[in-house]
């Protein structure tokens, strides 16, 4: 069973207003605080999921990961078992990164949201904490493209429980990940899949082959050192990516400004 709620549906103090989002393992809605009059984000695993184990699993998880602050990081508001149902709320975003790339982006901005998603990643990497789902769909944007990565720990749990159940997916895991073992050089992986979307408008896929869909886009409006970065960062073989995102995050400042003012230079030759 999934955990629908219908609008306007009182959940605790939680007035459901729309339905976000639908996954296998959970489903995201608008709610308000009608304590605090406020709208939040919560998530609510669906009821097969929320067995004494998987609870026992996201405990262990949320305790871990609470003292992940950083401000491109979504922090968990609350979570709480209301009605025999776990929902752990969240701040409110504007939309997911997901929805965002429906709209053109501009290399200032991808370049501005890649910052922000391996900051994120590195502070995790930084205490030993692995996200191991990053995707579109977990980076919500903020008034002013500020990003916040959601689901650290419960992305862990929550592929966990699919996976055991045999109905998981590859979707954007490294390739050692879809096999049991994820490293921090997985969310590597997985981020260098986001920003290579972002600027080609396609998602590379198994087996992950060079050149993937896009490149040819990239040639010559993407400075050559950064598409290197991003082959660097998609390498199958997970030892000849970056070892984690602090590293990621030392070459990428290096690379920023030198492939902003290359794409400004092509701009205007185009122009």
């Amino acid at each position: 069973m999934t955990s629908d709620l219908r609008v306007r549906q009182k959940i605790g103090k939680y007035r459901i207003e729309r339905r976000l989002g639908q996954g296998g393992f959970a489903s995201v809605y608008q709610a308000m605080d009608t304590i605090q009059g406020i709208r939040v984000a919560i998530k609510i695993p669906h009821s097969q999921y929320t067995t004494d184990n998987v609870l026992s699993e996201f405990r262990k998880e949320i305790r871990t990961t609470q003292n992940l602050d950083h401000e491109n990081i979504l922090p968990i508001k609350d979570a709480s078992i209301i009605e025999d149902r776990l929902v752990m709320v969240f701040p409110l975003g504007d939309e997911t990164l997901l929805n965002r790339l429906q709209r053109r982006l501009s290399v200032d901005t991808a370049m501005d949201i890649t910052e922000q998603i391996i900051r994120a990643t590195a502070h995790a990497h930084a205490h030993r904490i692995i996200h191991c789902d990053i995707k579109p769909d977990n980076v919500i944007v903020f008034p002013g493209n500020r990003i916040r990565l959601a689901d650290f720990g419960i992305a862990k749990v929550s592929q966990k429980t699919i996976q055991g159940s045999g109905t998981g997916t590859v979707g954007y895991m490294a390739p050692e990940q879809a096999m049991g073992k994820p490293s921090r050089r997985s969310d590597v992986f997985s981020i260098g899949l986001i920003v290579w979307r972002m600027l080609t408008g396609q998602w590379p896929e198994w087996p992950f082959e060079w050149p993937p869909r896009g490149y040819t886009k990239l040639r010559g409006r993407i400075h050559p050192e950064f598409i290197t970065f991003m082959r660097k960062a998609i390498e199958p073989n997970p030892r000849k990516r970056f070892r984690d995102a602090e590293q990621m995050l030392s070459v990428f400042l290096r690379l920023k400004a030198r492939t902003l003012r290359h794409a400004k230079v092509r701009r205007r030759a185009s122009a």
